[in-house]
């Protein structure tokens, strides 16, 4: 188990900065109008991915076992690899700097913080909830503690003390990246609360394999892809985003309410097409919300603002499946109990806790407990995902609409027409419509040497490019 723990937390850095490196390289290269669709493509191959990856990974369980499923990926990785490192050239102008120096302005004060914060927030809820340890065990009043002091350590840190904080203060100050922030915490919790235990159902109240119970995840996936494309072709094509946030952001919570009405003898269109309002709905949702986001800050502020809304967002995914299996097992505790008696039912209490695929093999009046008590347990967590959601579409209601340009920004201190002449044009993105009046050509400014090369910033000056590492670009961010 240490050696998984470890293995996801290395895992989660790379997947972390990946996606989130991909969402800053697409917001720089395309228009702030074409950056929902540009960005709804690569949400269709993510969203295969997910959708892909359960019923795989079950398939591949179930016929070579669980370390087959993780063997597997490294493959998949290299080719991914290849792919990126040959066909991705994106350079950014300006001063050179070396790994040390780069390496040097990584807020690890507060990375620490975050993560002891949200480590003993998790150790807490599993000894207190999934052990079911007395508050008085020295282990979950520790974990408590040391929560607590943590997570103020990482508000002085990141108010205080770094330089280049990873939750930005100035955003911390500012309506929209807040309600942002909010509605992206939410709405993944709410995500993955229903990923993560939808399979369970079916595997231990239907009794399915776990390759047929990952398989109900695939029309989620096809309708988070669907439901990305879209949200990025409407706002292409409308230059507006808040009334499909509006319209489409209540799918959730339909889908929330069909799931938690899903019982055994539930027929197969509501088992299998009851979550898709859940993945078509937040899909709209998470690419208007970063939109939104990125369209009320300044250009200077475009890549602090995609970290800034991806880090509440991944607080949320774990936060989702630590609240809703803490929920799980304190329910499915207490009903295993007011069901199962005799002198061994505490070791049969414990096993069918912490073991889904024991309840097919149990005798036949146990499994009928182990099932019904598994219902009502789960029934909560969707519950609970269901309060989410609606909590996160009332967040998102104050948010106001903005329209979506083709143009980039104009340069400070400089007027609307005016342009550098050291800047070059390059042809139009695939995304930018040729019937688009309003829309003005993407620049760019030469790299070293000559080449051609793009920037994370959306401001130029008349002597070139801002350098982004500079301490005056520091500054701005900073402000």
């Amino acid at each position: 188990m240490e050696m998984l723990i470890a293995a996801r937390f290395i895992s989660g850095i790379g997947g972390g900065g990946i996606f989130t490196t991909s969402s800053i390289v697409i917001s720089d290269m395309y228009s702030m109008r074409s950056r929902g669709l540009a960005q709804g493509v690569a949400s269709v191959f993510n969203g295969l991915g997910m959708g892909l990856g359960g019923p795989f990974g079950g398939i591949i369980t179930d016929w070579l076992g669980w370390r087959a499923a993780f063997l597997i990926q490294i493959p998949i990785f290299m080719l991914a690899f290849a792919l990126t490192s040959f066909n991705l050239n994106y350079t950014t102008p300006g001063k050179s700097r070396s790994a040390k120096e780069v390496l040097r302005r990584i807020d690890y004060g507060g990375s620490l913080t975050l993560l002891v914060t949200v480590g003993s927030l998790l150790f807490f809820l599993a000894t207190k909830y999934n052990e079911g340890l007395p508050w008085s065990d020295p282990s979950v009043m520790t974990s408590v503690v040391v929560a607590g002091v943590f997570a103020v350590l990482f508000l002085v840190v990141e108010l205080f003390i770094a330089p280049e904080p990873v939750l930005a203060p100035s955003l911390l100050r500012q309506r929209i990246p807040v309600l942002v922030g909010m509605s992206n915490f939410l709405v993944a919790t709410c995500n993955f609360s229903v990923m993560y235990f939808f399979p369970m159902w079916f595997q231990t109240v239907m009794l399915t394999s776990a390759s047929t119970a990952g398989l109900h995840l695939f029309p989620n996936s096809i309708s988070m892809s669907i439901g990305s494309m879209f949200a990025g072709w409407w706002m292409h094509r409308t230059g507006r985003y808040k009334f499909i946030n509006i319209t489409f952001g209540a799918c959730p919570f339909i889908a929330t309410v069909l799931i938690t009405r899903m019982r055994e003898s539930s027929g197969p269109l509501q088992l299998w097409l009851s979550i898709i309002p859940l993945g078509f709905g937040n899909a709209v949702v998470l690419q208007t919300m970063l939109i939104a986001l990125l369209a009320h800050l300044p250009e200077s502020q475009m890549a602090i603002g995609t970290g800034f809304g991806q880090l509440f967002r991944g607080i949320g995914q774990v936060g989702g499946v630590a609240i809703s299996s803490a929920i799980f097992q304190q329910r499915l505790d207490s009903e295993l109990r007011a069901r199962i008696t005799g002198p061994n039912a505490e070791e049969w209490i414990t096993k069918i806790r912490h073991s889904a695929k024991l309840v097919g093999s149990l005798p036949p009046e146990m499994q009928r407990t182990a099932r019904d008590a598994y219902a009502i347990s789960l029934k909560q967590v969707f519950i609970f995902a269901s309060v989410a959601t609606f909590f996160a579409y009332l967040v998102r209601l104050p948010i106001p609409e903005k329209a979506l340009e083709h143009q980039p920004r104009p340069i400070p201190g400089s007027s609307p027409n005016q342009q550098s002449p050291t800047l070059t044009s390059i042809p139009e993105t695939p995304f930018d419509s040729e019937d688009d009046e309003d829309e003005d050509e993407i620049v760019i400014a030469p790299g070293p040497k000559g080449k051609i090369a793009r920037r994370l910033s959306g401001y130029e000056s008349a002597d070139g490019v801002m350098d982004l590492e500079s301490n005056a670009s520091r500054r701005l961010h900073q402000r």
